[in-house]
């Protein structure tokens, strides 16, 4: 009997895992994976901004301290020591029937409100140079001059200010 019992027994444990086995399980939810889009990057590359506008021209002239002309780039410099401090800036020379004269000059004096005794047109900020009344001086960019260099008003003023009278002046073709 007592083989019979264990028998029993055996059948009962068995018939119990076989249940375990079959009985329904729990419905488990699967664990969203994380979301990362609002996550920042770990490594970060700053990009920067290249320029891709040449540099402007260095003065073509070799006046190591006064003002730098190069008729052919329409634009002007002021230099110190060789160094340059104002420009380059725009200008406008005067035309074939009225050239700018080209070569080396001194500052041979300056007037802040002038008037043109020969043609009567204003030239503020006048800064002579050259012979037959040749100067800087505020006039329009978009009209040659009658031999001058024309400036903008805020140019022709740094100009006025930076070359003293016998200061060097160069003008290139």
């Amino acid at each position: 009997m007592q083989a019979k019992t264990f028998a029993t027994g055996v059948l009962v444990a068995v018939a119990a895992a076989l249940t375990a086995c079959a009985a329904p399980q729990a419905a488990t939810t699967p664990t969203p994976l994380a979301d990362t889009s609002s996550l920042a990057p770990t490594t970060t590359t700053e990009i920067t901004p290249t320029s891709t506008t040449p540099p402007p021209p260095p003065p073509p002239c070799s006046v190591g301290t006064g003002a730098c002309a190069s008729l052919s780039l329409r634009l002007a410099w002021l230099l110190k020591d060789g160094v340059v401090v104002h420009g380059p800036v725009a200008m406008e020379p005067g035309d074939a029937s009225r050239p700018t004269p080209v070569g080396s000059f001194k500052v041979a004096w300056k007037d802040k409100v002038h008037t043109s005794s020969e043609y009567g047109d204003s030239m503020p900020n006048s800064v002579f140079f050259a012979a037959g009344g040749i100067a800087f001086h505020a006039g329009p960019l978009d009209k040659p001059s009658h031999g001058c260099i024309h400036l903008t008003d805020a140019d022709s003023e740094v100009f006025f200010a930076g070359l003293a009278v016998g200061a060097s002046v160069e003008v290139k073709a």
